[in-house]
């Protein structure tokens, strides 16, 4: 069977990435406004909204996550994500009834979100047939294009929602996700069944991750992806209603946060390899709590957008490198580790629900007070979970890909 290049997959995988990534990004940092102004949910509706949906997307993804798994379907179910998300966002576009956009969201968004995980399991299948850290450079790659694609998606979404309304955002993200449909369909060719081999390497100093240890990271990684979570839904409302801006205004800061990203990401992971990531994740931590202390005090939307630069590096350490060192905590189970790490955002999402709605009844600066809370309570946390070291990293193995 012949083996298909490597470009041929990586270039639509980039494209993939790309527009998953402006379509998240025009939608995504709008949706508690859209619940508000567009469907008019009040609190309690909009803290149910936002509990709910993330558990849907869930369990949702956790099955497709198995099927993919143990058939040679993965390229089908990115195809079927990838369409899902297109009638999902269209009918959004369209619907104003708070029950008929719960019951889109719950069922063609969630499978949409697949699409982000999945797509990253199919990089990995592809980039592992050679070199297992040609492999993770490539998805760290991958990853810096999603970032990138947030960098102009927020702001650019906020100009389509000020001028337009949320039609055309969610329009526009539907034809987004259309585009990855094509892409998958035209370019992507079929991945055999992924066999993992685990052949463990012994510890040089024998020692065991604590269970307790690895429960107060993973709980203290919660409390800082719920802040990040709540600033997101809290960003556009805060600006509008507490600091006099605008949702551009709004939009414009995201876009900065995710524009620090990546240089900051690339600059860590080349840093990593000189400076254990125990340590380098503290840092992000600690600049959550800084970041957060800024917004509480914030008079000014320009001290806000300063402050993004604390913020893009708490994603840059907490978001991106918690994943690797987790797996090093768990060279056994690196399925496990990694369904734990990014477990903690949907966990973020359900847990900022309430704490929204709360912030929507009395006022949103209380949303970062919460967050400056968590994130406190996240840096003990960490410090609590003691000096945990790390187990050499297991490698996973896959069979050469073959074309459909």
């Amino acid at each position: 069977m012949a083996v298909v290049p490597l470009t041929r997959r990586l270039l639509p995988l980039s494209l993939i990435f790309i527009v998953v990534g402006l379509g998240t990004s025009f939608v995504g940092p709008y949706l508690a406004l859209f619940l508000t102004d567009a469907v008019h949910a009040g609190p309690l509706r909009t803290t149910a909204f936002l509990i709910v949906t993330p558990i849907a997307g869930v369990a949702v993804s956790w099955l497709i996550g198995r099927a993919s798994d143990r058939r040679p379907i993965r390229r089908q179910l990115l195809i079927t994500a990838a369409l899902a998300g297109t009638v999902g966002a269209l009918l959004t576009a369209v619907l104003r009834n708070y029950w008929a956009v719960l019951a889109v969201t719950v069922t063609l968004t969630a499978v949409a979100g697949s699409l982000f995980p999945q797509s990253f399991a199919y990089a990995r299948q592809v980039l592992q047939q050679r070199d297992a850290s040609r492999a993770a450079f490539g998805i760290s790659a991958l990853r810096t294009l999603f970032s990138a694609a947030w960098v102009g998606g927020p702001p650019l979404g906020a100009l389509i929602l000020a001028a337009h309304g949320f039609g055309w955002t969610y329009g526009l993200a539907g034809a987004l996700y259309l585009v990855g449909a094509l892409l998958i369909v035209g370019w992507l060719p079929k991945v055999a069944t992924p066999v993992t081999g685990v052949a463990e390497a012994p510890s040089e100093s024998g020692a065991a991750t604590r269970p307790a240890a690895l429960f107060l990271i993973i709980a203290s990684f919660v409390a800082v992806s719920t802040a990040n979570t709540l600033n997101v839904q809290a960003m556009s409302l805060f600006v509008q209603h507490d600091l006099g801006g605008s949702i551009r205004e709004a939009g414009l800061i995201l876009g900065i946060c995710a524009a620090l990203e990546i240089p900051m990401m690339l600059t860590l992971g080349a840093l990593a390899t000189r400076v254990p990531v125990r340590r380098l994740i503290f840092v992000g931590v600690f600049c959550a709590v800084a970041y957060h202390a800024i917004a509480v005090s914030a008079t000014h939307v320009w001290m806000l957008a300063a402050a993004q630069v604390p913020q893009a590096m708490v994603i840059s350490t907490v978001g991106a490198l918690g994943i690797s060192y987790v797996q090093d905590l768990m060279p056994a189970h690196p399925g496990r580790a990694t369904t734990m790490v990014t477990n903690t955002f949907p966990l973020g999402q359900i847990l900022a629900a309430p704490l929204f709605g709360l912030a929507q009844h009395f006022d949103f600066r209380l949303a970062y007070v919460f967050n400056l809370v968590l994130c406190g309570a996240g840096l003990l946390l960490l410090v609590a979970s003691g000096r945990v070291r790390p187990q050499p990293r297991v490698v996973e193995r896959t069979p050469a890909m073959s074309a459909a």
